[in-house]
């Protein structure tokens, strides 16, 4: 139970702090800092490097973040986990709330420099419809923490000693720190984009972890 307590305190201040922030944006707060982390990554674009980080977005995108999700979902189920295996199911809703703040908050995206994200049918379909517009929060940012956190957070519980659980968790930051770059270094979303998407995965990852911390009837 001290646990589930701590995990409850964590999506707590998560989800303030993202709200906060998301007022932050909304407000152009902070607008100067997003410019000048873009000049100063900018500085870094190495033209052949592109394709390289072309794949590292895929990693985020919807259609493969939704596959490792629904392995997840399977192998917990497969292992008499049913009612743990419905904590992918935030994943969703995660989404929902992605797409909600995008339509409220007004924070267009990076002007397009001629980079390109990596291909995603997501992608595909905003370009169709004149594109969303609003870039906050970054919803790779988002299914990175949520997918690979949570997928992190089961191996590390359910795997054998070894090395699997030894590295689990370390793969899990380096992927994300991946992602995060990433977002900037195509120049498809500002840092207050990835610091929301960060923020919102986060939240969402603690809530799944507290679902399945939650205390079980025998």
């Amino acid at each position: 139970m001290p646990a589930l307590s701590r995990v409850l305190a964590a999506f707590a201040l998560l989800a303030g702090i993202f709200v906060v922030d998301s007022v932050e944006v909304a407000l152009g707060i902070p607008n100067t800092a997003d410019i000048r982390v873009a000049d100063l990554v900018a500085k870094l674009w190495v033209p052949a490097l592109e394709p390289l980080f072309q794949g590292i977005a895929l990693l985020g995108g919807m259609e493969i973040a939704s596959l490792v999700g629904l392995g997840l979902f399977v192998h917990l189920r497969r292992r008499g986990l049913r009612s743990e295996s419905l904590a992918v199911a935030i994943l969703p809703l995660a989404v929902l709330v992605e797409a909600i703040y995008k339509k409220l908050v007004h924070h267009p995206g990076p002007a397009s420099f001629g980079h390109h994200d990596g291909p995603s049918l997501t992608v595909l379909v905003e370009n169709a419809i004149g594109g969303l517009g609003n870039s906050f929060p970054s919803g790779h940012m988002m299914r990175t923490v949520f997918v690979y956190g949570l997928l992190a957070f089961v191996v590390r519980r359910l795997a054998p000693p070894g090395l699997a659980r030894r590295l689990v968790i370390p793969a899990a930051a380096v992927m994300i720190s991946l992602m995060a770059f990433d977002r900037l270094y195509l120049e498809v979303h500002w840092e207050s984009d990835v610091v929301g998407g960060l923020l919102l995965g986060a939240t969402a990852l603690a809530a799944a972890v507290a679902w399945l911390e939650r205390p079980v009837a025998p």
